[in-house]
């Protein structure tokens, strides 16, 4: 495919499978993409190789690159497969309940498969499903009364993908960070006690001191659909400027 930038290979998504072949195990990119996500739900992306997945499936790693370029091609089926779980969210009646509906599912399916959470925000997400993801939130967020135009929309997409991105790598780095130590909540607390309470003694920080006192530990699913719709608040009230 010849582009202004010079002569690229059509993206995977355009290109058509490869033609079947006399082997023991028929393969296709719905199967690579199956196989390689178990891998990294069980052992990360940095667990993930076409050589562990050729395993995995029984042929030799030559064979999946019929298939995928590249292991950044095989994120691409990956994040797509993700998406399409997400996209059953589907439309509801009202904006809202459609934003809500979608943003509930991209946290569920990030808690499924941590390292989705290590690609938001990174490179574009231009697969079928993803774009219809994408396509749904924008047209369920371009009837909020507060987006007037399509600068209003691009900022209100911005601020919610913002949301998202921070509060999911957020939630599953806490995740990770008490699996591979072994500390719950309670016992960080219980370690670092003494040293907090010697610390707000000093009357240096009273708002951190009412915040660590008088603040319960809330619960992270609350607490995310709370914040989202403060997200959305803001979309439907912003002033105009």
């Amino acid at each position: 495919m010849d582009t202004p930038y010079g002569s690229a290979p059509l993206p995977v998504w355009e290109r058509p499978e490869p033609q079947p072949r006399a082997a023991p195990v028929p393969l296709s990119r719905a199967k690579i993409a199956a196989t390689a996500i178990r891998l990294a739900d069980a052992h990360g992306l940095d667990g993930l190789s076409v050589r562990k997945i050729a395993k995995e499936l029984g042929v030799g790693p030559m064979r999946l690159y019929d298939y995928v370029i590249n292991r950044s091609e095989l994120l691409d089926l990956m994040v797509d497969a993700v998406y399409a779980q997400i996209a059953e969210a589907g439309q509801h009646a009202e904006w809202r309940a459609t934003v809500l509906a979608i943003v509930h599912r991209t946290r569920d399916a990030a808690l499924d498969h941590e390292w989705f959470a290590d690609l938001l925000g990174a490179r574009p997400h231009l697969g079928p499903h993803a774009l219809a993801v994408g396509e749904s939130t924008a047209a369920a967020l371009s009837q909020a009364p507060g987006v007037r135009g399509i600068d209003d929309l691009q900022r209100a997409l911005g601020a919610l993908n913002a949301f998202i991105v921070g509060a999911l790598r957020r939630e599953i780095t806490e995740r990770r960070a008490a699996r591979s130590t072994g500390t719950d909540v309670s016992a960080w607390q219980a370690a670092l006690g003494p040293y907090l309470t010697r610390m707000l003694d000093t009357g240096r920080y009273p708002t951190v001191a009412r915040l660590v006192i008088d603040g319960a530990h809330l619960n992270a699913e609350e607490t995310f659909h709370h914040n989202l719709s403060t997200i959305l608040d803001g979309i439907t009230s912003r002033p105009r400027t």
